[in-house]
């Protein structure tokens, strides 16, 4: 047995409280070990801890478990009667087995031997404070990105100088076209007859750029995009239609243009804004990037220094731009910007009081990597699953890779966290920061929505950005920020893909097992490059089908099934048929 590959603690995403009766064991073996079992129960079943009495436990077979590339990722839930566990596992491989404590791996002999004080896994105490908590309303959410300045241009009267004539092609990276929160407030129409339920806007707070990322005033709308008033409207007439909003808060650095900063810039050291940002060079000095460190920015951008979000008066300042953006907007999530900078003390300072102005408050953090740091129940709600995004995409580029390689990629998505992280991770194909989901589907229609199937069937809650529902192509930034083809939606030309995306949304939002936590692979198709997985809900199943081979594979299917969403899929008979070369087919059972 491969003792070097198992793993477990009694910590982060390996022991947790799923709520506060429910108990979540996670443990990681290599592929050699064929079965698990636990023994679990309340630390003084036999007494006081130290006494003499032995405690035993209840023995259990763990049953569930996911498939890792190099791991097998085995988990069973358990409800302790008195909010307290005391475990360790009994581990086989064939013939041999051993038994796994929190000091090491121990055979039985060893286990027994007089004397011999064990130091079991221990889960002290269930405390309903210590549960992590996220908004069951984001799980039934459908979201839709728009980057203000290109999505709509409703009040020309508020365009930049400079505004370009509004065209659907190629985008510079100084461009303006106009887009603003009137546009906006003028598709809410089009977006409830989408099917979204949330919004989430890029920032709309006074800046000197098109992205509005180097912000100048965080409590003014920017005036090219409208007015504190418009902003107002726009949530609550979104609110009146069923969808959410959540701003993108940009907390890691500011605009070079912002009062704090020119202060520094006019008066150093004496500033009173001095130990706001991170000035490692006295007098600052402007004009090139900050590779030389003189003063720490956002990505070596001089136009962007970094705030130091560890200083109380800076979290104080921040908090209250929250509290007045709650108050004032009453918006129902917060992303935040370069979230892996921003010190832990104010996020923990910012989940404090945002869940007591909100309890449902939406915390989502700009995170690309593992982010099992942030997702403790203490700071972030979620983060964007950039790594699901990256597991989804691969398997389209490496076209010699088998369906075993998805499963590995997804699954590692779904173990990094709890589950109930898991149920509101932002899920997304693309952003304002990459290349559009079409040019990554290598401009081909049907491997596009492929790539949608499954992230509308993942666990989670999906995003589409602006453009998405009528195949809008786009290269990296700033091409992936292309003005909305207005006139052709208007027109009708789109009409066949506001289908699709419209029967994708429905399916998402009217069937549980899209939503489900609940997944695994059968992998019942022949052909390697045919994916198949099953998600499992309360009250229906669904089986989804991606044919990524190079020619047709045949599907048999049981009885009592639905076909809710298919592309080049030919039924032959009632429980089989043919699925076609990049074609889709999702059963409801």
């Amino acid at each position: 047995m491969n003792l070097g590959a198992i793993y477990h603690r009694m910590s982060e995403q390996y022991c947790y409280s799923l709520d506060e009766n429910q108990l979540i064991i996670n443990i990681k073996t290599g592929y050699d070990v064929d079965k698990i079992f636990i023994y679990h129960g309340d630390p003084y079943d036999a007494g006081i801890m130290g006494g003499k009495e032995r405690w035993n436990g209840k023995k259990e077979e763990i049953f569930f478990k996911k498939r890792l590339k190099d791991h097998i990722w085995w988990t069973t839930t358990l409800c302790p009667e008195h909010k307290r566990c005391k475990y360790y596992f009994e581990l086989h491989s064939g013939d041999e087995y051993v038994y796994f404590f929190e000091d090491g791996f121990y055979s039985e002999e060893e286990m027994n031997q007089e004397g011999k004080i064990l130091s079991y896994f221990i889960m002290p105490w269930m405390n309903p404070a210590d549960v992590c908590k996220t908004p069951a309303w984001v799980n039934d959410t459908v979201w839709y990105q728009i980057f203000p300045e290109r999505f709509c241009n409703g009040d020309k009267s508020i365009d930049p100088e400079n505004v370009m004539e509004w065209q659907t092609g190629e985008v510079g990276m100084h461009d303006y076209y106009g887009g603003d929160i009137r546009g906006i407030r003028d598709k809410i129409p089009y977006l409830k007859d989408l099917g979204i339920t949330g919004l989430y806007l890029n920032p709309i707070f006074e800046a000197h750029s098109n992205h509005k990322y180097n912000t100048r005033d965080y409590k003014k709308v920017d005036p090219h995009f409208g007015t504190n008033e418009d902003l107002k409207n726009l949530v609550k007439e979104a609110h009146d239609a069923g969808i959410r909003v959540m701003l993108d808060a940009v907390f890691n650095h500011t605009g070079s243009d912002h009062p704090m900063w020119l202060d520094v810039l006019e008066n150093g050291q004496q500033s009173k804004y001095a130990d706001w940002y991170m000035v490692n060079k006295w007098p600052v000095e402007q004009g090139r990037d900050t590779r030389d460190g003189r003063y720490f920015s956002f990505a070596f951008a001089e136009y962007m220094p970094k705030l130091n979000t560890n200083n109380p008066e800076v979290q104080d300042y921040l908090l209250d731009i929250i509290r007045f953006w709650i108050d004032e907007f009453d918006i129902d999530g917060l992303r935040f910007d370069v979230g892996n900078e921003i010190s832990h003390s104010f996020l923990k300072a910012v989940r404090y009081m945002t869940k007591r102005m909100k309890d449902d408050f939406y915390l989502l953090g700009e995170i690309w990597h593992d982010s099992m740091s942030w997702l403790q129940g203490d700071e972030y709600d979620s983060v964007m699953n950039y790594p699901l995004s990256t597991a989804i995409a691969d398997f389209w580029v490496y076209k010699n890779r088998g369906r075993e390689t998805f499963e590995y990629d997804i699954n590692r998505c779904f173990t990094m966290y709890y589950s109930q992280v898991n149920d509101v991770l932002f899920n997304l194909l693309d952003s304002h920061d990459t290349n559009r989901l079409f040019e990554k589907a290598e401009k081909n229609v049907d491997i596009f929505y492929q790539q949608l199937a499954v992230l509308f069937t993942m666990p989670g809650s999906p995003c589409i950005y602006y453009g998405t529902e009528v195949i809008m192509d786009g290269s990296y930034d700033p091409d992936c920020r292309r003005c909305m083809p207005w006139d052709e939606i208007d027109s009708g030309k789109k009409d066949a893909e506001l289908s699709e995306m419209k029967t994708l949304i429905n399916m998402r939002k009217s069937l549980q097992s899209c939503k489900s936590r609940n997944f695994h692979f059968p992998n019942d198709v022949a052909d390697e490059r045919v994916i198949s997985y099953l998600k499992i809900g309360d009250n229906e199943s669904l089986q989804v089908y991606l044919n990524c081979g190079e020619s047709d594979a045949v599907i048999n299917f049981g009885d009592n099934t639905e076909v809710v969403y298919s592309r080049k899929w030919n039924n032959t008979d009632e429980c089989s048929g043919i699925l076609g070369e990049k074609g889709i087919l999702i059963l409801k059972s």
